[in-house]
């Protein structure tokens, strides 16, 4: 057979070169040049930004404790401001805000290109947290200890270097910790194989090991649960992406295995442990479906009991999306046809007790943002929609909810109607789609939309860079839930898992026939975007179905199947696509990787490949290849490379901005100059 690992463009895959480096450049300079350089792009670019920057956009909170923490850019803090208030003071028009961590100012003092990656906070109290900060947006950070109080770096606090790392607390002098110790420390997918716990003022090497994985595994982690009255750690492998052996770690040591299918996914609240199913599961002969939520006591089920209540079971229809725990209560947010419901579940002394919680209108989603469970039965509720700015309230379970914050509307909704349809896929099978727009229009420049991949729904939301950049132009916008997403549970995402990958390609198509049919639009209006996962569906579109599209966006994507896997994080999703060195897996997988399946005198649509050097998920190498490739055949093909921002390809509001005008200008002109 063939070599197809080494196939003349493999010097693409260094990022540091001085002959790939050179190829970039060449390569944005042109997309530049053609497509970021007349007076249309720029209008779009200071919109949008305008757009992203808006001083009256609404401040999502992370409620901790007796604050409500936040994470803002704007025009005057690109790379953002991390600050706190309280509940009171957000309900005023202008907040209060306690700045905590001035990310500017920080990169500025250290010469670093920070970015803010998030925090671990300490529980209880909130007073001291481990900040992750990237270089460039990527995956790997650099964890500080930060005093909240103090708005300041703990003088040799916990500190670990540049890695993939995962950080947990224990109390205030303790915590657990994967990183990069060294070699054979870290898995084939680049991730802690080593959990340790590392006291306080003491090396980092002398930490004690408390679990290890194996090299193929994805993962190690080790957790503490410091929640009142229940304190319990937890250490376990991820076996791939979607299988995970777990184990409760005793104080003095020991491991009690929680004998849960190591496909699911489980949760432990107080004295109540919570599994959901990824495949189905017979216990005392009784059967679960893959998708059922199930509760038991937890002590009670490491003692051997299977006294299992269910709080749900999928239909055709309807699908658990995730859940939220107050302090006594349970919030489960289902999918009906992707449209959201909210329910909740409560232990009482005859067992759980179910009702609905309000929910939004039709075509609306409804999310769950956060709750503080260690102090209350509050939750803060999004409502959202397609045309609908986000409202967020404050609700309580037995009580009602109350606004705290609405979004402007950054676009016209006038003469705009969302409307779902059912296309029907080359198996049968009916699948959901959003359609956003003038309902009379029959040839408007059409954007499609979709990931379908990893069980992750693509849910309704509104989006003012859609709204500013594509609606309020006259475009229509169309969202499509294909298989291989989690819109109707383990099922829809099972039905697309590695040799029945098709299924998600063959749904896609189908919208897209399905959209001309209608009458909505035509081939040539008809442009494609998806990134990651769904830079890999936008490649194989270009490459299977190119008669279907009149030009083709793909962010950050996969799309060398056969190398995938020993490129950055690639290992650890052998599990979703297969493993390319198994030859059965590659006899499928080779019929699908958009990088083979390119061929000389196809009637590609133009498309343009965006990524980023510092994406450590998804090698720049896949876009670079592919466009090598297509150039090499002389199709119309673009490449633009961002130097920071990570797998989301961009790491602050102005790179934001630069990369959705290029996007949406780049399709705008080419459906609208070919029809």
């Amino acid at each position: 057979m063939t070599d197809l690992t080494d196939d003349g463009f493999r010097w693409l895959e260094d990022l540091d070169t001085a002959e790939a480096t050179g190829w970039v450049a060449e390569r944005n300079a042109e997309t530049v040049a053609g497509y970021a350089g007349d007076d249309t792009f720029r209008r779009l670019r200071d919109d949008i930004r305008r757009v992203l920057d808006a001083d009256n956009r609404l401040p999502y909170p992370t409620w901790r404790g007796e604050h409500l923490y936040n994470f803002w850019r704007d025009a005057a803090h690109p790379r953002g401001l991390w600050r706190r208030t309280t509940l009171e003071s957000y309900r005023k028009p202008e907040p209060d805000w306690e700045v905590l961590l001035d990310v500017d100012a920080l990169a500025a003092a250290e010469g670093e290109n920070w970015v803010f990656s998030g925090v671990t906070m300490l529980r209880p109290g909130y007073r001291r947290c481990l900040v992750s900060l990237s270089r460039g947006g990527a995956d790997a950070t650099v964890v500080r200890e930060f005093d909240v109080e103090q708005r300041a770096f703990v003088p040799d606090g916990f500190y670990l270097p540049e890695a993939k790392t995962t950080v947990n607390w224990i109390d205030e002098d303790h915590i657990y910790v994967g990183t990069d110790f060294g070699p054979g420390s870290l898995t084939t997918s680049g991730y802690p194989r080593v959990a340790r716990r590392w006291r306080r003022g003491t090396p980092l090497a002398e930490a004690e090991t408390i679990h290890e994985g194996h090299p193929d595994d994805v993962s190690v982690y080790a957790t503490h649960d410091p929640t009142p009255g229940y304190p319990r750690d937890f250490v376990g492998r991820q076996l791939d992406f979607f299988r995970n052996e777990s184990y409760l770690r005793t104080p003095e040591g020991g491991l009690v295995r929680i004998a849960v299918p190591e496909d699911a996914s489980w949760d432990v609240h107080r004295e109540w442990l919570l599994i959901r199913l990824r495949s189905a599961w017979t216990v005392d002969g009784v059967d679960h479906p893959a998708g059922a939520l199930l509760v038991t006591r937890f002590d009670d089920f490491l003692a051997g009991r299977r006294d299992l209540t269910v709080l749900f079971t999928p239909d055709g229809h309807t699908a658990l999306s995730y859940h939220g725990w107050t302090r006594d209560h349970l919030i489960l947010v289902l999918l009906r046809d992707v449209r959201s419901r909210l329910e909740v579940h409560t232990p009482t002394g005859e067992g759980w007790q179910r009702r609905a919680l309000a929910g939004g209108d039709d075509f609306d989603h409804v999310a769950v943002v956060d709750t503080e469970p260690d102090l209350s039965n509050g939750y803060l509720i999004s409502a959202t929609g397609y045309t609908r700015p986000t409202t967020l309230s404050l609700g309580e379970i037995d009580g009602p909810a109350q606004q705290l914050k609405a979004e402007p509307a950054f676009f016209a909704p006038d003469g705009l109607t969302v409307r779902q349809f059912f296309a029907t896929s080359d198996d049968g099978t009916r699948v959901p789609y959003f359609v956003v727009g003038d309902p009379a229009a029959t040839d408007a420049p059409t954007l499609l939309n979709a990931y379908g991949g990893f069980e992750v729904p693509m849910v309704p939301g509104y989006d003012p860079v859609i709204g500013r950049g594509w609606l309020a132009r006259g475009g229509t916008y169309v969202v499509a839930n294909i298989r291989g997403g989690g819109e109707y549970g383990p099922d829809w995402h099972h039905a697309a898992m590695r040799e029945r990958r098709p299924r998600a390609y063959e749904d896609f198509a189908a919208v897209a026939a399905d959209l001309v049919e209608r009458g909505i639009t035509t081939p040539a209006r008809l442009g494609i975007r998806g990134g990651s996962n769904g830079g890999l569906l936008m490649g194989v579109m270009l490459t299977r179905y190119p008669a279907l599209f009149g030009a083709v966006v793909a962010t950050v994507p996969l799309l060398d199947m056969r190398r995938y896997h020993l490129l950055l994080a690639g290992a650890s999703w052998t599990a979703e696509y297969g493993d390319p060195d198994d030859p059965a897996d590659w006899a499928y997988l080779r019929e699908f990787s958009p990088y083979h399946q390119v061929r000389a005198g196809q009637p590609y649509p133009p498309a343009l490949f965006v990524t980023s050097t510092r994406d450590d998920r998804v090698h720049p190498g896949h876009a670079r290849k592919m466009v090598a490739r297509l150039r090499g055949h002389g199709y119309d093909v673009a490449y633009y490379e961002n130097v920071e921002g990570g797998h989301g390809a961009a790491a602050d509001n102005a790179q934001r901005a630069f990369i959705s005008a290029l996007t949406m200008h780049f399709l705008w002109r080419h459906l609208t100059e070919q029809a």
